[in-house]
């Protein structure tokens, strides 16, 4: 039987059973309740493994891997920011955020926000649900992309109709039943992916070990990263400033008689850049902020918080090593597009059996954060902006009815998004994500759970100073001279604490 033939078997097969089974859950949905944030009744090792596919979509099986495979170990700093925001998050943030939520009994991230600063509470959900609205659609977006280049390094399929194949596979049981079919199907994926981030590794560590000399780029990791080149074997990338970037050209042309000056100023940007995944993971990613709201209780945020930790420190040492992997069996120049050293990898590793199931791994990523965030988006229109203005309110079933038709039309738009989007790395969209959306709403969270002046206006401030200056820093161009994740944490922090001592203050819950 052909290779391709037998991955595609297995990954239909996989694929029927994901929609049954998140068909089977949703039908449990009785309300815009439990569609929303499955009536906040989660078990923990519902929420944990859920936030966790949810958390590391394509961006870690496809980005991250692909950024590993072209940078080197410069890459482990985004690791490292990444892990402790995670470690941060269910540590500090989970269980608060649960008690917060059953105390308001909210069931939209912004709708918490708003009810905690009730002054302006209207204006909040307003401004807080279009922002995310309007950054969620490149999201979902990177999601369908990274679906499409899947199917079309596997299969020779159009990327065009590879997204379209992706949108079909999640849209239904996301419409069907919500919050709880995504999050029930979520676990399924995140065992799928675990499995292929320990299992990838160890296979590729003992595949290059056992070829001949000469077959392969490099017998082992350490030997590739060498090979490939000092920028490729450091972690303080001082040799990749030096020349051909705007970075580099900033930096000498403020330091224009210091290499050195520019070296080590230039090697602490990237750094900088690398670790500010961190910024968004403090709270201000919805679509995971929302898995620890609808956690049941606080013993079940202490076993959600253990499974969380412990998922997080493997799968991202597995997707660092499988992109340097990839380096030594096909070189830093072999793949066309660094994106897809993933799927590469394992059809080089595995029989068509294995390689089908954990290639859906790569799917399994790319589905659950899409339907999550799909539906995020679809509450937070139909509760915080549609809702309001109904006069039906009451109305369970209108109200039902309301989220399957903004979920369907949500998914749309961010499929035509995928076709014209500007760039075709899901690494630099999800990016550019993380920064509007995670680096100031992380601002808005932090500074609503511990710091009573924060109030409501400043809230507002807040957020609409994050979407426009991320949209100013990454369209003039400063994005690739120091990150947008970055400066917009410390932007949308200055504002958030000037606002709150500069404009009046109202009343907060």
């Amino acid at each position: 039987m052909n290779y391709n033939v037998s991955i595609l078997i297995v990954m239909i097969s996989y694929m029927t059973f994901i929609i049954t089974w998140g068909i089977y859950q949703g039908r449990k949905v009785k309300n815009s309740s439990d569609f929303a944030i499955a009536g906040r009744n989660l078990p923990g090792w519902v929420a944990a493994l859920s936030e966790r596919a949810t958390g590391e979509s394509s961006w870690a099986l496809l980005g991250l891997p692909g950024a590993a495979y072209a940078t080197g170990l410069l890459e482990v700093w985004t690791a490292i920011g990444c892990v402790f925001g995670i470690i941060f998050a269910w540590i500090i943030l989970a269980w608060r955020l649960r008690e917060e939520a059953a105390k308001y009994k909210t069931d939209t991230f912004t709708d918490y926000i708003a009810q905690k600063h009730g002054e302006v509470g209207k204006w909040i959900r307003i401004v807080g649900s279009f922002t995310i609205v309007f950054f969620f659609f490149f999201y979902v977006g990177a999601q369908f992309l990274g679906g499409g280049k899947t199917l079309e390094n596997l299969f020779g399929i159009d990327r065009t109709i590879g997204m379209l194949i992706v949108v079909l596979l999640v849209v239904p049981y996301t419409i069907y039943g919500g919050f709880r079919s995504v999050t029930y199907t979520d676990v399924i994926q995140a065992i799928v992916m675990i499995i292929t981030l320990i299992i990838a590794p160890i296979a590729g560590i003992i595949y290059l070990k056992n070829q001949p000399e000469g077959v392969l780029y490099a017998s082992s990791i350490s030997e590739a990263l060498a090979k490939a080149g000092d920028s490729y074997n450091t972690m303080v990338g001082g040799a990749n400033v030096v020349e051909g970037s705007k970075l580099s050209d900033f930096l000498i042309s403020v330091f224009p008689n210091s290499l050195n000056m520019v070296k080590g100023l230039g090697a602490g940007i990237i750094i900088a850049s690398a670790f500010s995944w961190f910024f968004g993971y403090l709270g201000g990613q919805p679509q995971l902020s929302m898995r620890f709201m609808a956690i049941s209780d606080t013993k079940n945020a202490k076993q959600a918080r253990n499974i969380g930790v412990a998922w997080t420190i493997i799968a991202y040492i597995g997707a660092l090593m499988i992109g340097w992997i990839g380096i030594a069996i096909f070189g830093p120049d072999g793949l066309k597009d660094q994106e897809t050293v993933m799927p590469e990898v394992l059809t080089k590793l595995f029989n068509p059996f294995l390689a089908g199931i954990l290639i859906t791994g790569v799917l399994a990523a790319i589905i659950s954060t899409a339907n999550s965030l799909l539906i995020l988006s679809a509450t937070e229109l139909s509760e915080n902006l549609i809702k309001p203005m109904r006069k039906d309110k009451g109305k369970v079933q209108n109200s039902l009815l309301q989220s399957r038709i903004i979920t369907a039309l949500l998914s749309v738009v961010a499929l035509v998004l995928a076709y014209f989007s500007p760039s075709d790395l899901i690494y630099k969209i999800v990016g550019y994500v993380w920064a509007g959306i995670g680096s100031t709403f992380s601002v808005v969270i932090m500074l609503t759970l511990f710091w009573k002046k924060y109030h409501g206006r400043a809230v507002i401030l807040t957020i609409i100073t994050g979407l426009f200056f991320t949209i100013f820093w990454i369209q003039s161009g400063l994005d690739e001279i120091i990150s947008a994740r970055f400066v917009t944490f410390v932007v949308a922090l200055i504002v958030a604490i000037a606002g709150t001592y500069l404009l009046p203050s109202g009343k907060r819950k």
